[in-house]
C-alpha cells in the first residue's frame, strides 16, 4: 500500500486529498490538495479572480508521540461583491487558524473540565494558543439561536478580578439556567448592551426577570421592558435582613461593653445564632435564642423579625403573601429597631418586585449556582487576563455548547 494511500485512510482528512508524505525534524507533514474545484469567497460568492497562493501549515492530532502538521497550497481571492482580498475557506480548519477542527474541538473539550496550562502542556502547544482556539470555537459555535425564547431570565453580576471588576450574566429560567449573554461590567449600561443584542420584538416577548436590587438593573429593566414582572431575589431580601442583625449585635455588643461586666463576649458570639437557619441550629444556638427570648432582648425581637420575613416566601398565594407582607412591614416600622425601621422602607420601595417573586416563584439561586461555576472556571485558569478570555470560557462551559471529540464525530 502507498504511503499516501495509508494516510488517506488513517486520517480522512474532510473536502481533502493526501498526496504525499514527509518525515521531517519537527514531526510528519502531510501534503493535502483540497477537492473543491471551485473557488468560493468566505462571503459565500464564488469566484475566479486569485490574487496569489501561499502553502500554510496546519498543526493536527498527534501521530502517537509524533506531532503531525497538514500542508496545503491556499489562495487568497479578490471577491467583486465584497471588495476586498480575503483568503479561501478550507473545510478542516477554522478561518484564522493554524490548528486544524480536530485539533481544536479535542482542545476545547480538555478545556471544559481542566486548566488551560494541563491542556497546553498535554497537547504541546502554547497558554496563548489555547486562549484563542476557545475564542474561536466558541464563535464558531454560538449564535443567535440561543437569544430566541427567552420568556423569562435571570440577570447577575460576578466579580473575576480584583479592583472591583465585575461581568453581568443572563440566564434562562426555562433551560436549566443555561447562560445566553455576558459581557464585562454591571451598570445600567451593561444590561442594555443585552437587550439591543436581542432585540425589540424578542425584549417585547419577556414575561419575568429576576434579579436583586442593584439600582443599575432595575433602571435598565424599567427603560427597556416596562411590561415584564420584575423579581426580587429572595436571597438578597433574606441577606438585608441578616445585614440588620448584624447592626443590632453591633448595638448590643457596643452597649455591652459600656456597661462593664462578663455580658460583651457572650453578646459578640450570638452571631451565629441569629443568622442560621432554625432547622440547623446546634444546641448551644437554640440556648442563645431561648436566653435571649426570657431576656426580652432587642436581639430576639430582630431575629423574630427576621424569620417572619421569610416566611413571606413561603406563601404561594398572592393574596395571603400581599396581607403577610404589609403586616411585617408594619411591624418593623414600629419595632423602633433603627436597622430595621431603614429595611422596611428599602421593602416597602421593592414590595412589588417581592410580591412578583412570591407569586412566580422566580428566584436567582440557579444563577448563584452559575456564579460559583465562574468562580470555580475563573480559579482554575488563576485568573484571566482579559474580560473576552473570561467570557469566552464562561459560554464553553455555560453556554450549553457541546464539543464533541473527533472521535466521536
Amino acid at each position: 500500500m502507498r504511503v499516501s494511500t495509508a494516510f488517506n485512510t488513517m486520517l480522512q482528512i474532510p473536502g481533502a486529498t493526501v498526496t504525499g508524505v514527509e518525515f521531517t525534524t519537527v514531526g510528519v507533514v502531510v501534503r493535502i490538495r483540497p477537492r473543491r474545484k471551485k473557488l468560493c469567497c468566505p462571503c459565500g460568492h464564488e469566484t475566479r479572480a486569485v490574487y496569489d497562493r501561499s502553502v500554510r501549515r496546519w498543526r493536527h492530532l498527534d501521530l502517537g508521540a509524533t506531532r503531525l502538521f497538514l500542508e496545503a497550497a491556499i489562495r487568497r481571492l479578490r471577491c467583486p461583491v465584497c471588495g476586498r482580498v480575503r483568503t479561501e475557506e478550507v473545510p478542516w480548519a477554522r478561518p484564522g487558524a493554524r490548528f486544524t477542527r480536530d485539533l481544536e474541538d479535542l482542545c476545547c473539550f480538555l478545556a471544559q473540565r481542566c486548566d488551560k496550562t494541563t491542556v497546553a502542556r498535554l497537547l504541546r502547544i502554547s497558554w496563548a494558543a489555547v486562549a484563542g482556539v476557545v475564542v474561536r470555537v466558541v464563535t464558531d459555535n454560538l449564535d443567535d439561536a440561543r437569544l430566541e425564547g427567552l420568556y423569562r431570565i435571570g440577570v447577575d453580576e460576578v466579580s473575576y478580578r480584583k479592583g472591583h471588576r465585575y461581568l453581568t450574566v443572563v440566564a434562562d429560567h426555562d433551560r436549566d439556567g443555561a447562560v445566553v449573554w455576558a459581557d464585562e461590567g454591571r451598570s445600567a449600561a451593561t444590561l442594555e448592551r443585552f437587550f439591543d443584542a436581542l432585540g425589540d420584538d424578542r425584549t417585547r416577548a419577556l414575561k419575568a426577570v429576576s434579579c436583586d436590587m442593584s439600582a443599575g438593573y432595575l433602571k435598565a429593566l424599567g427603560k427597556r421592558v416596562p411590561g415584564a414582572q420584575i423579581c426580587i431575589d429572595p436571597f438578597h431580601v433574606v441577606r438585608l435582613a441578616n445585614q440588620a442583625i448584624d447592626t443590632c449585635r453591633r448595638w448590643a455588643w457596643n452597649e455591652a461593653r459600656r456597661a462593664g461586666g462578663g455580658e460583651t463576649r457572650w453578646v459578640k458570639h450570638t452571631r451565629w445564632a441569629l443568622v442560621k437557619d432554625p432547622g440547623a441550629l446546634s444546641t448551644d444556638q437554640r440556648l442563645v435564642l431561648e436566653r435571649l427570648r426570657r431576656s426580652r432582648s432587642v436581639l430576639w425581637r430582630a431575629w423574630a423579625m427576621k424569620e417572619a420575613l421569610r416566611d413571606v416566601f413561603r406563601l404561594r398565594e398572592l393574596g395571603a403573601a400581599h396581607r403577610y407582607l404589609d403586616r411585617w412591614l408594619a411591624w418593623a416600622c414600629r419595632s423602633r429597631i433603627p436597622a430595621f425601621v431603614r429595611l422596611s422602607r428599602t421593602i416597602r420601595a421593592h414590595r412589588g418586585g417581592i410580591l412578583a417573586a412570591v407569586e412566580l416563584g422566580l428566584s436567582n439561586s440557579k444563577l448563584e449556582g452559575l456564579n460559583s461555576k465562574i468562580r470555580l472556571i475563573n480559579h482554575r485558569g488563576y485568573g484571566h487576563h482579559s474580560a473576552a478570555a473570561v467570557i469566552a470560557m464562561i459560554y464553553l462551559c455555560c453556554g450549553g455548547i457541546t464539543v464533541k471529540l473527533p472521535t466521536e464525530t
